[in-house]
C-alpha cells in the first residue's frame, strides 16, 4: 500500500470480478433509473439511492452486496444505509465511469 493509497477510490473493476466470484452475489446500482437506462453493468439491478430503505430485491442480510454509482459517491453513502438496515457484506465498487467492461442499455 502507498501513500496515498488512500486518495484512490474502489477499483470498480476488480469489484465486478468480486461480484462475479461471489456465490449469490447482487450487484446493485444505485443511479437513477434514468442513468441506469443509459448504460449499466451487466446483471446488476437498479436500486436508486433515494429509495434504498425500501429495498425489497435483497431479503437476506448475509447476502454479498455490490454496489456502484457514477462516481463512488452515492454508492458511499448506499454502503452505510445498507449496513445500517443490517446488510454484512456490502461493498463499494466504485464509479461506472472507471469501468472497462460492456455495457448494457
Amino acid at each position: 500500500m502507498g501513500i496515498f493509497d488512500f486518495l484512490m477510490g474502489p477499483d470498480i473493476n476488480q469489484g465486478v470480478q468480486e461480484y462475479h466470484a461471489a456465490p449469490g452475489g447482487v450487484l446493485l446500482d444505485v443511479r437513477t433509473p434514468e442513468e441506469y437506462r443509459q448504460g449499466h453493468i451487466p446483471g446488476s439491478k437498479n436500486v436508486p439511492l433515494y429509495v434504498m430503505d425500501q429495498v425489497k430485491e435483497v431479503a437476506d442480510l448475509d447476502t454479498p452486496l455490490f454496489v456502484y454509482c457514477h462516481s463512488g459517491a452515492r454508492s458511499r453513502e448506499a454502503v452505510s444505509m445498507l449496513e445500517r438496515m443490517g446488510y454484512s457484506k456490502v461493498k463499494n465498487i466504485g464509479g461506472i465511469t472507471a469501468y472497462k467492461g460492456e455495457v448494457e442499455r
